[in-house]
């Protein structure tokens, strides 16, 4: 980690609390390819519990979480609808062309909330010359659209639609218990307006590896296959998946705390001359700038700003973005914040 009080390029740049070293070390563990790991399994059991699914299946990524979940939704030349900013579109090599064999069907949303008329519309028709829909994924929270979280009516309406098609829904939730925070919800909630879930360990609530599926029990059996399928199965993984258990007990309730930052983060910016900030769309860890009015390429401010040991992510179109997490604090906000300042002092002089 460079800095962690200063990297703000994204929550996975966490490292593990000294509790889940601690867990890590003391672990118990068996062969998860085999007879099983009991680690993994409590962790499996826990998430699935928390989100008041059936079951849970432990996978080393939210990439392979995702993709996993599409084989074992679909078949070979299906079709899947996606918001069309959705990470898995930009951000997961392609999978579910490459090797779930999909045809991609990416429909516009509003701040990455599709709306249930136009998912109804993407629906294919009975028809021999089209593929056939096997899947509706949904992100939240919304990775492109700044952190944006979908509201529980909105998920409800589009899993509605699914349903009186026959059609699974699946939920990029990486971010999910952001999510639910920013809702003031329990986090099953949201997981409810899905048939499965991937959510990650390893991005706001500390872990250094994996991610965990969960859904009913069958589909997850379906997903135990292709998990071994592309590789993914795991020996005695319980030593990762221990520091998963003590995030699900420690670190979900404190995500409240990477948001109040983003959004002072959010605030301290907007002030700036020539830096563009919506900061009514802050709504969990993520902030989303604009410096077109710096009239500096955004990786050429990304670099200035590295400079004075502040690192963020240039995004195309004049954009950065900026994630807070746990080795952020208010006085880091503030100090990134001024560095910022000076930097757009520059610029416009």
């Amino acid at each position: 980690m460079l800095n962690g009080k200063n990297d703000f390029r994204s929550d996975t740049i966490t490292e593990p609390t000294e509790e889940m070293r601690e867990a890590m070390r003391a672990a118990r563990v068996g062969d998860d390819g085999r007879e099983g790991d009991p680690t993994i399994r409590e962790l499996e059991e826990a998430s699935a519990a928390l989100l008041g699914k059936e079951a849970g299946l432990f996978v080393i990524s939210g990439t392979m979480g995702n993709l996993v979940s599409i084989l074992a939704h679909t078949r070979h030349g299906q079709e899947i609808i996606l918001e069309k900013d959705a990470h898995i579109y930009w951000y997961e090599v392609g999978g579910m062309a490459g090797v779930a064999g999909l045809v991609v069907n990416r429909v516009p949303g509003t701040d990455g909330v599709l709306a249930p008329e136009d998912v109804e519309e993407a629906i294919r028709a009975d028809n021999v010359h089209f593929p056939e829909t096997g899947l509706i994924s949904i992100e939240n929270t919304h990775n492109q659209s700044g952190g944006m979280v979908w509201s529980l009516p909105q998920m409800a309406a589009v899993k509605a639609v699914a349903d009186r098609h026959g059609i699974p829904v699946h939920m990029d939730g990486a971010r999910v218990f952001n999510a639910a925070i920013a809702l003031g919800v329990p986090a099953r909630e949201v997981a409810a307006q899905a048939h499965s879930v991937t959510f990650c360990l390893s991005k706001g609530l500390s872990c250094p590896v994996g991610s965990v599926i969960v859904g009913s029990k069958a589909f997850i059996e379906v997903a135990k296959k292709k998990r071994k399928m592309i590789g993914g199965t795991t020996r005695q993984g319980g030593v990762i998946a221990a520091a998963g258990l003590v995030a699900l007990k420690t670190m979900v309730d404190r995500l409240a705390e990477d948001h109040a930052n983003a959004k002072r983060l959010a605030q301290k910016l907007a002030a700036i001359p020539g830096v563009g900030v919506e900061v009514e769309k802050v709504r969990t860890n993520i902030v989303r700038i604009d410096v077109s009015g710096l009239r500096t390429p955004a990786p050429k401010v990304a670099a200035m700003l590295a400079e004075k040991n502040v690192y963020v992510i240039p995004r195309p179109n004049n954009r950065m973005r900026w994630v807070t997490h746990r080795h952020v604090m208010p006085m880091d906000v503030d100090e990134a914040a001024a560095a910022m300042g000076k930097v757009a002092e520059v610029l416009r002089g």
